[in-house]
């Protein structure tokens, strides 16, 4: 074996990485005009959210991954009290207590956090059984599963009653991703599927029989939540429709940085995709739509040629991640999917979001710098 520095940052990765950032923090700059003057600091706050991010990749790029695995049921314990003090302690914004408020920092959204937590539990988790059960029983499989669902669980309840179903959805996404290519019997994707398609119809039957029974049930707030999302093919909405006309009036080559002439709410977060095409028009957004293709699958590949598979599970969670949140959000900024505020990974403002992601990037890191030491 050839000796490979443990520390060799993959530039495939880390490359897109730094012009994401660049694009972020100028798009944020550019949304200034959109937003009042208490906000006109939000493009320096993220940049250095980049650089504390950078750090902290690298910090887990140098400790490895193996150390987070091991060490990963105490994260989870972390995670979900987080989450249970969450709703004991956190102020109410946007009728919601999704974050802490800390003096001179902002707020600190912990669900943003859950979800690396759950990749690298349910990726020790799945590593474990495998390890254990060569030709596994259906049995085995089917306890593993109860498992499973109990890690996932906990914290997407204590998740959904913040409220944050945007996020509850991604946990089970990810824990989907996960257990597909875990290697269990795929019957079991289609049992856990139909299940899911009968409780669904009730509810949306319950829905649209029976309003007054389906708030009875559910809480009032459920029943927006729902409604909100059955209606987003109107197209009705002040955010939505501006939003639409700012995209469209960028044209081919775009109004130049700084011009989006069109007021839209939440243009440095949730809309950060309609100020970029709006400064850069439709070359730019498939230049980005591109650069956000070809990270993906640099990552992918990553995740194929692990020699690790307990690096393989969780790089399969962070690919089914991203790979959501970058449709969701552009689909929705564009009409095409309900809106749920979910944001751009690497581009929308956000010290928490941002952060994870980075973390995210120092697991990717460690995975090459593993798959290096190993083929060298």
């Amino acid at each position: 074996m050839k000796n490979v520095s443990r520390y060799k940052v993959e530039k495939s990765i880390l490359i897109p990485l730094i012009i994401l950032a660049v694009i972020s923090i100028t798009t944020i700059y550019s949304a200034q005009n959109l937003l009042d003057s208490s906000y006109s600091t939000l493009y320096l706050k993220q940049a250095m959210w980049f650089f504390v991010g950078f750090i902290l990749a690298y910090l887990i790029m140098y400790i490895g991954n193996d150390f987070l695995y091991r060490n990963v049921y105490i994260l989870y314990i972390i995670g979900v009290l987080t989450l249970v003090a969450l709703l004991f302690f956190a102020p109410t914004i946007n009728n919601a207590k999704c974050w802490f408020s800390i003096p001179g920092i902002g707020t600190i959204q912990p669900s943003e956090f859950m979800k690396i937590i759950l990749i690298l539990t349910l990726a020790r988790v799945i590593n474990d059984f495998n390890e254990e059960n060569d030709n596994p029983t259906i049995m085995q499989e089917f306890k593993f599963l109860l498992k499973v669902g109990i890690i996932v669980g906990i914290p997407a309840v204590l998740t959904f009653l913040q409220p944050d179903t945007g996020v509850v959805f991604i946990y089970l996404l990810i824990t989907v991703c996960m257990l597909f290519v875990s290697g269990i019997r795929y019957r079991w994707f289609l049992i856990v599927f139909g299940f899911l398609f009968i409780v669904m119809g009730a509810v949306l039957l319950t829905y649209f029989l029976n309003q007054d029974l389906f708030i009875d049930i559910f809480g009032i707030d459920f029943f927006y939540r729902i409604d909100r999302l059955l209606d987003w093919k109107s197209g009705s909405g002040m955010q939505l429709e501006n939003a639409l006309m700012a995209i469209g009036s960028g044209g081919l080559f775009g109004k130049g940085f700084g011009n989006t002439p069109i007021y839209f709410p939440e243009p440095q977060t949730d809309f950060i995709f309609a100020v970029f095409a709006s400064n850069y028009g439709l070359l730019g957004s498939i230049s980005l739509i591109g650069l956000l293709i070809f990270l993906d699958v640099k990552i992918i590949n990553l995740g194929i040629k692990s020699v690790n598979n307990t690096n393989k599970y969780a790089i399969a969670g962070i690919v089914g991640m991203l790979l959501y949140q970058q449709i969701q959000n552009i689909g929705m900024t564009i009409g095409l999917l309900p809106i749920t505020g979910i944001t751009l990974p690497f581009i929308s403002y956000g010290g928490s979001s941002l952060l994870s992601y980075m973390i995210m990037a120092g697991i990717i890191f460690s995975v090459s710098n593993e798959n290096l030491r190993y083929t060298n």
